[in-house]
């Protein structure tokens, strides 16, 4: 079943909405004539009614019980913001021209978050196509779209999302999104969409008006939680599923990122992300295409991306966070919060091989044992990153490496995600060290709601106000500071990382024994003959020099990383010797100190590492 107003072949649309709390349903159509149409219920509280003769563009309201006049839960768009009337949209008028893409492996991934607000100054889908060569040119082979979802106001992140269907006005609308991702199409990158189904906003949240959408069982950080195994859950649920459906079918989407499943609470025998997962996967073999969905989850539970047959949800992919924890309290240094469980090489070496830091020891900033086994995982299966929106805007003041790391630190953060095994992620400007933090932002009406928000964020942040005072979300300069400034792009200090990212991207693209390992990505059997990738750390230096070697077919890669502020001089493993330079952080073409390695190497030469500084050695390719 499809809800919404659906096109009619004779002509005209039905519109069905899930209503089963309300007495009477009417549909109002307020422009371009106002008229009232009553509608039928059906036994599952589904109402229905058609109208022959309505064209794109009208714009309408249900009515229920007489009283309240509500936009519709699956608008497909909202042109005067989350509380005004709902646009009926013909998505079959879209001129596609992307009939030959067929998207990108999931091992073929390096992709690259992007808030649509601040990406460019038009802060909108069609000023992110002007820069989609700019980032065919990095290397990057997907883009992962912050939410689009119709939020409340101008400007936010858009968890606070609350027309799930809508494309939000600001960013253009529903063409224009489709405009993007046929663009993107067009320069061979896929599209991957943030999607919301653990909460909504908490302004022009009207889902509960219609039906029970939520429970009271369960608590989100967020408010109430979405009521997907308790009475009525069947048609809650496949109100998210036809939502998740509606972005691959109406819009081309290629993959979905669901946001922090850890708060979608389900206790049934087929839980609600499984159920996804069956439907995206069918609708995938309909069209001809796999479609991708990658989970946000804390929990480092294997099970996530584990398939069906070995008692997982089968996701394709889970963001990794034990990653970048790792890898960031090894730079900076930093202890506060969840940091105090990490902040060794020997925490780092142990992510390169597991995905997770965490496998079920004890976890001291959780006070208990956290997380599983990944043996039998594919690497490719964990989405890494050194810098995404949470890890840059969670911080009280939104800083980025380009404030907390030195040059040579941030080449060796880039060098640690785009040669792990995993599928790397960027955060938008930071291949330039763009230097606008990157902030939480919102823009609300209601004055109790801002008030609300404002003392919330600045509590969350108290014990860090030695460091500065947490800026107003609510605030227009607070979004506009967030912006990038694309200019820096050609400046010193900025050129020579963008350089480096673009050599190591490329490298990564080129070498086999670099790119993501698939392994077998649903743990059957490989064929004999198959040559299995291998990845593996070693320490040396008392522990601030790391070795991660991989293979893959008969290439072999040694990357080394001197993590220290101290120059390091270190005789090479045996899996080096016979290797030859493939790319050294510390070239001057990249603002180093220009002492890198010559020839192949040996096994009785020296390295001499820079302080924080990496070299990658290779078969030749």
């Amino acid at each position: 079943m499809r809800i919404g107003p659906v096109a009619r072949a004779a002509g005209g649309y039905e519109f069905i909405v899930w209503a089963p709390s309300a007495e009477r349903v009417e549909l109002k159509i307020t422009a371009p004539e106002a008229r009232t149409v009553a509608m039928e219920r059906d036994a599952a509280g589904y109402r229905r009614c058609v109208l022959e003769a309505l064209q794109p563009g009208a714009r309408y309201l249900y009515e229920l019980d007489g009283e309240a006049l509500l936009p519709d839960p699956a608008s497909p768009f909202q042109p005067e913001g989350v509380h005004g009337p709902s646009e009926v949209v013909d998505h079959d008028a879209f001129g596609w021209t992307d009939a030959a893409f067929r998207g990108v492996g999931l091992g073929d991934l390096i992709l690259y978050e992007l808030h649509l607000g601040t990406f460019t100054p038009q802060g909108d889908c069609d000023g992110a196509i002007e820069r989609l060569d700019d980032l065919v040119e990095l290397g990057v082979t997907g883009i992962e779209i912050m939410p689009v979802a119709a939020f409340p106001g101008r400007r936010n992140w858009g968890y606070d999302g609350v027309g799930l269907y809508a494309v939000h006005e600001a960013y253009g609308g529903p063409n224009a999104l489709k405009r993007l991702v046929d663009a993107a199409h067009a320069r061979g990158l896929s599209v991957v969409l943030d999607v919301v189904y653990n909460h909504l906003g908490p302004e022009g949240n009207y889902l509960g008006r219609f039906a029970p959408y939520f429970t009271s069982r369960y608590a989100t950080p967020w408010g109430e939680a979405i009521n997907f195994d308790g009475p009525e859950s069947d048609y809650v649920r496949e109100f998210f599923i036809e939502n998740a459906l509606y972005w691959l079918r109406e819009f081309h989407i290629d993959a979905l990122r669901l946001d922090a499943v850890h708060s979608i609470f389900d206790s049934s025998a087929y839980p609600f992300l499984s159920e996804l997962r069956d439907r995206v996967a069918a609708f995938g073999e309909h069209s001809g295409r796999p479609r991708l969905l990658i989970a946000e989850s804390d929990l480092n539970d294997s099970r996530m991306v584990r398939s069906r047959e070995m008692f997982g949800h089968g996701m394709d992919a889970q963001w990794c966070d034990d990653f970048h924890h790792a890898l960031h309290a090894v730079l900076t240094g930093e202890r506060d919060g969840y940091y105090r469980d990490y902040g060794s090489a020997r925490d780092l070496a142990r992510a390169f091989e597991s995905g997770y830091v965490y496998t079920g020891q004890y976890s001291p900033h959780r006070g208990r044992r956290h997380g599983n086994s990944t043996a039998g995982v594919a690497p490719a299966r964990f989405v890494v990153s050194a810098q995404n929106h949470d890890q840059v805007g969670n911080r009280m003041l939104g800083e980025r490496f380009s404030e907390l790391l030195d040059a040579s630190q941030r080449r060796v953060a880039a060098a640690a995600m785009l040669f792990s095994p995993f599928v790397p992620m960027l955060f938008m400007g930071e291949e330039y060290a763009e230097s606008a933090r990157f902030q939480y932002f919102v823009h609300h009406s209601d004055p109790a709601l801002i008030a609300g928000v404002q003392t919330g964020r600045a509590e969350e942040f108290a014990e860090f106000f030695e460091h500065g005072e947490a800026p107003d979300p609510q605030s227009a300069e607070t979004f506009e500071r967030s912006r990038l400034t694309w200019e820096l792009r050609r400046r010193p200090g900025h050129r020579e990382l963008l350089a480096f990212y673009r050599d190591a991207i490329a490298l990564r693209r080129r070498h086999p024994a670099l790119a993501a390992d698939t392994g077998s990505l649903y743990e059957t059997r490989q064929p004999a003959s198959a040559a299995p990738a291998r990845v593996s750390t070693r320490l040396l230096e008392h522990d601030s020099v790391l070795v991660l070697e991989r293979s893959r077919g008969g290439a072999e890669a040694v990357v080394i990383f001197n993590l220290s502020g101290e120059r390091r001089a270190v005789t090479p493993p045996a899996s080096a010797v016979g290797l030859q330079l493939l790319l050294a952080s510390e070239d001057i073409g990249y603002g180093g100190a220009g002492t890198v390695p010559h020839g192949r190497i040996t096994g009785e030469q020296e390295l001499t590492l820079e302080p924080w500084s990496v070299v990658v050695l290779g078969s030749s390719l």
